[in-house]
This record gives C-alpha cells, structure tokens and sequence, in this order.
C-alpha cells in the first residue's frame, strides 16, 4: 500500500563517516585492530554486537549535491549480532556509490581477509509490486563461521537528492554498545545546517567549528551499553542518541526549494505537481454523469471513491523525480494505474469533475509519526484529504492504493498521527483521524456446551471494528478461505481443538469498517470430570498475559499506544446432573491505566454467563508507574484464569 517518496534516499543502515582508512592501511603486516580484549567490560554486557568505531561525514558541496562517508567496525560477538556483518549500500539515478571497501579480524584484531571487488554482489532493490524502479544495492557479506569477529566496512555516496540530509543514529539497534561514534557535517556558511539532537549523552551536544570558509558541525558519543525495549515500553529511537538534520535551502534536478518551515516544504512538493490534475473530457463527462443526482457531498464523494477502487489499481514508480513528481492524473485514466502520488492526485482531478474540492497530503505510514517540531522530509506515503464544506469541522479522508479499504478510513496504517498538507499557500501540518478505543471494539459472544465426559462444542461469533479488525480485513481480502481459516485456527489460545465451522465476513450496516468472525469449535478434554468434580477455565480465548516484575531500574516511560475495548460474554451451558458449586467473585479494576471486570452469574434457566470487559486507553505514563502498571496486569491475568468449579449431583 505504501510508497516510498524518497526513492531509497539513504544508504545501508544508514551508517555514515570521516577520516577515511587509506587504502594501503587494507593492507597485510598490519598491527592488530579491534581486539577483544580492548574492550571496556560493561560493553560486553547485553550485548549481540558492539560498534568499536563509527564515523559518519556529510559534506554539503552545493544546494544540489552532497558527499555522505562512512567507516564502521563492529565487533559480532554471537549469531545474533550476525547481521552487523554486513553492508547494503543503496544507489539510484542520484545517489552514486564511489567506493565500498571492507575487511575481517578475529577475535585477537588480526586480519583474516579483505573485501575483494568479487565479494561485493550489485543487486536491484525492487519491491516487488513496482513497475519500474532504478534503486539497487551494492550488498559486501564478511560473516565468519567462529565468534567473536569483528568487520570493518566504509564508503562514499555523491547523492544530487540534498532534500534529504544524514540522519544520525549510532546505537541503531537492540543488544548493540557503541564504543566509539562521531558525526561530522561541513557545509557553506550560506546553507546552513538545521539540526534536532535526542536524548544525546551529557556533555555530546555539538561542537562548531570552521574548515577554511566552511561551517562543521560534530558530535561524538562514546561508551553506550546495549538496551532493550521495555515491556509496554516506546520504540527504542524514543530513547537512544540520535541527531536529526535537514537542508534550509535544496535543489533536486532543476527545482529548488526552501526547507525552514513546513509551509515551504509543503509549497515545494505543491509547485512541483501543480498542473498534473487534468482530465480528459470524457472522464469528466463520466464523473459529472455519476453525481448528478446526488445532492450531498459526503455520497458524491464516496461515488467518486468507488469509482476509483473499481477502475485502478496501485503499481509503484521510483525514477529519480518520480519520487515526489507525480504522473499526470490523464496518465492514470489511460493506464489505470498508478503509484500513491499519482492515485492520490487522480482522485483529486476526479472529486474536482464532481465540483468537491480536495488536498494531497504527505504522511509517514506503518511507522511512528513524525516530528512535528522539526521540519524536515519524514514521509513515506501520500494521501487524500477533502474538507466537506457543509461542516467546517468535518473531513473525509482517503487512502487511495487499496481497492479495499473502507470509504473514509485510515487505520493503524495511517490514522492517529500528522499529515503535512499541500495547498496553494504551502504546507499545513494537520491530523489524520483517531481511533480510539470507542472505535476500536472487539465484542465476542460464545455459546459453550459441555457433555458429561468434559468434551466443550462451542461457537463463537466476534465482531471487530476500528483498528482491531485491521488484521482481519487484511487476510478477508489477501488470502482464500481456507488459508484464513488457517490463520485464525493458528492464532486461537488453546491447546487443543477442531474447527468445525469458519466464516469471515465485513459487516457493512455500520458506519467504521467491521470484520465478522464465525466460528465452530469442538474441544476434546476441555473440563474432564475429576471425581465428582470438573474444573473448567470460562475465559476462552480473551485472557491477557501478566507481565515480568522490573529487573532493576526502568528506563523508560509507560507507553500505551493502541487503544481498545474488549467485550466478552460466554453463555456454558452444563451438562445434565452438574451445577456450579460455587461461583468466583466479581472483579472490578478501575485505574488510570484502564478499567478491566469480569463476573459469572447463573441464569434463571440455569445456564452459567461469563461477562468480561477491558477498556484500555491510547497514553503515556511516568516510568515511575511501571509497578502500579504491572500489577494492574497480574490482577488481570489471575482473574483471566480463574476457574469455574462443577459439582456432579449425588441424585
């Protein structure tokens, strides 16, 4: 669904340096590099990897080109770390490679080899579902067969795509200590460098400096112990060193633009396609005859969305410019297809034939949202956005690749997050919409017979909206009956059954997109009887895991990012001669982190109902909350797991 606008901007692991190795320094007689030994302990510790050096360098030579050189050495200290073993360099019809060299010490910094030419593989870089792309990658492999080893790579890019500068990031992974890393940017003192720094270390904040005329910005990190992310825990970028950079002027085969607000960057991309929304008459003619009779925006609009979905079909196109320039829309209409830019901006010239007036808008999809506070190029997709005149607060949002999607909805592909409008007056930051947990709803209901030898039948009805059928709606469209049935029996949280009946369907009598899963189970020895006694858990499939007490002190903040409302009711009936001897105590838990409850009652007809309820917030929480958080949960599971005692009439 998604489109990259940059045309694969950057390089590899986005790794990149200064003061480069000369290259008899490759050569044999060497004294040893990167031993083990000259490791600090405490990098040791966590630890997959460590990066012994990283030096990343990004000479700004003119508003149209820049100069990217990286040198890094990482130490891979077990197969899991077997990944820093390697370097992709990516190039295109503005990124050029002009060297990648590398070479592989053991453990002791003796060199075991170099990279030769015929080690370095050149493969394309296509996607996949991409009619035409000119992004391929120069991919060098020194994994060894004995650890520890370590790999020591650099290379140079001349990129003419200066929209996009460096972004520094020396602790880019999980399990990884950094010994060692450096960030340098020389630029002319007429393009000056914007910059963001996150969560750098005391004492790394940039030092300025001048190289003849020129301006130097650099940073410098060094001894950083591995991290993981923490349960219910942020994205780990929310917590390591990172420096952000971006042009303040840029200019990308001929069209030059302006990067010091969102409302420049905006007008860039704006000017850039302006013109490119015109239609054939005919087109037009077909448009204005589909809404005609059709008073109101809001159905014109989704007539016109219709249209689309049943008339294109998304393919992507990376060729250089391509990247941001769309097709013109009368290319679309002929070919019937187009990547996100060029279906995006047809749909447009389609709501303008039907006198409705809408906006592409550039968003960062499938991924975190962007950094509102710093200007910069953060998207990777393209959408649209129709402001309904008859509300002034109201807006229809399109995603126009998928000829799926519900009319209006955005998803967890690109809802809750900021959207960078393109107007006529330039960029405006905006927000998609969000779902919360009133939108995102599961609510399932069960039916449980149970015979006297403990075998359950049992079928079950769940209905999912919002955000929570997002997976559904994907394997409803992507995959045949039987594969989703596989899918779902893979996902069901029990150690034991059949299934005898399978449905997925879209419920379309309400307003958000819902997914309606149908399902007949047999369960062999769910609750034998034991004595006179059978044991039988009533939570089924909804029981929430605790989570691990904290080891140590907890680094970060309490994150919960998905908002949702659970709704459970299961209806058991028992069998003949058996009646519940007691019944577990209600539950009721009311917190700030969310509110959970959960109750059996008999009914008058003597069957047992299990109702359960879990509503669960879209916020953020002090980590000093983590305990309060942890036990909210292991409350939760205990109550999930509680079990239902049956008693066998003597009679």
């Amino acid at each position: 669904m998604s489109c990259f606008l940059n045309s694969l901007r950057r390089i590899g692991c986005g790794l990149v340096l200064s003061g480069l190795v000369a290259p008899a320094a490759w050569a044999g007689g060497q004294p040893p590099k990167y031993a083990l030994s000259d490791l600090p302990p405490g990098l040791l510790e966590n630890a997959h990897a460590v990066v012994r050096e990283y030096e990343e360098t990004l000479l700004v030579k003119s508003v149209g080109r820049t100069v990217q050189t990286v040198r890094r050495a990482a130490t891979i200290l077990d197969e899991n770390g077997k990944h820093w073993a390697g370097e992709l360099v990516s190039y295109d019809q503005l990124n050029t490679v002009n060297y990648l060299r590398g070479a592989v010490y053991d453990a002791n910094g003796r060199l075991i080899r170099q990279l030769k030419a015929s080690d370095v593989k050149d493969y394309s870089l296509a996607d996949g579902f991409s009619l035409a792309t000119d992004t391929r990658g120069r991919l060098a492999d020194l994994s060894q067969p004995n650890y520890p080893y370590t790999v020591e790579f650099e290379y140079e890019v001349t990129s003419d795509n200066p929209l996009f500068y460096s972004s520094w990031h020396p602790q880019a992974g999980e399990q990884v200590a950094v010994e060692h890393a450096s960030f340098r940017v020389i630029t002319p003192a007429e393009l000056p460098l914007r910059y963001q720094e996150r969560h750098l270390p005391s004492g790394s904040a940039v030092v300025r400096g001048k190289q003849g005329t020129l301006d130097v910005y650099q940073w410098q990190v060094a001894n950083l112990a591995a991290l993981e992310q923490e349960p219910a825990g942020p994205p780990l970028e929310e917590l390591v060193p990172a420096v952000l950079t971006a042009p303040s002027a840029f200019e990308v085969q001929g069209h030059r633009g302006a990067l010091t607000s969102w409302q420049t960057l905006g007008q860039w991309n704006y000017d850039l396609n302006a013109g490119r929304d015109m239609l054939p008459a005919d087109v037009k003619a077909r448009i204005a005859a589909l809404v005609k009779d059709v008073p109101d925006e809001r159905a014109r609009i989704r007539r016109v969305y219709e249209y689309l979905q049943a008339n294109t079909r998304y393919i992507s196109i990376q060729l250089g410019l391509g990247g941001w320039q769309t097709f013109p829309a009368s290319a679309v209409s002929a070919t019937g297809y187009g990547d996100c830019k060029a279906l995006t901006n047809y749909c447009m010239a389609l709501l303008k034939a039907a006198d409705v007036t809408a906006y592409c808008a550039l968003v960062r999809a499938d991924e975190a949202d962007i950094r509102t506070e710093f200007p910069s190029n953060q998207f990777n997709h393209v959408v649209l956005c129709v402001p309904l005149k008859a509300a002034k607060a109201d807006t229809v949002w399109l995603e126009c690749t998928s000829q799926n999607e519900a009319f209006g909805y955005m998803g967890s592909f690109t809802g809750n997050r900021h959207a960078l409008l393109l107007t006529p007056s330039g960029g405006k930051i905006v927000r998609t919409p969000r779902y919360g947990a009133t939108e995102n709803r599961r609510e399932r209901r069960a039916d449980l017979y149970l015979d006297a030898q403990g075998t359950a039948t049992v079928s079950v009805q769940t209905v999912r909206t919002g955000q929570e059928q997002d997976d559904q709606s994907q394997l409803l469209h992507g995959l045949s009956p039987a594969d989703q049935k596989k899918r779902i029996a893979e996902s069901l949280p029990l150690p034991n059954f059949s299934i005898t009946k399978f449905n997925l369907a879209p419920d379309r009598r309400v307003a958000l997109p819902a997914v309606v899963e149908t399902l007949g189970l047999t369960l062999p020895n769910f609750a034998p009887p034991s004595g006179k006694r059978a044991f039988l858990t009533p939570n089924l499939l909804s029981r929430l895991p605790a989570l691990a007490p904290p080891v140590g002190e907890r680094r970060a903040d309490i994150w919960l990012d998905h908002a949702f409302s659970h709704a459970d009711t299961v209806r058991i009936h028992v069998p003949a001669g058996f009646q519940a001897e007691t019944l577990p105590p209600p539950v009721q838990l009311i917190t700030a982190f969310g509110t959970y409850s959960s109750q059996i009652q008999t009914l008058p007809d003597g069957t047992l109902q299990y109702v359960r309820r879990l509503h669960m917030p879209r916020t953020r929480f002090p980590r000093t909350d983590y305990p309060a958080y942890v036990e909210f949960r292991r409350k939760i599971s205990a109550a999930d797991k509680t079990q239902l005692v049956l008693l066998k009439n003597e009679a």
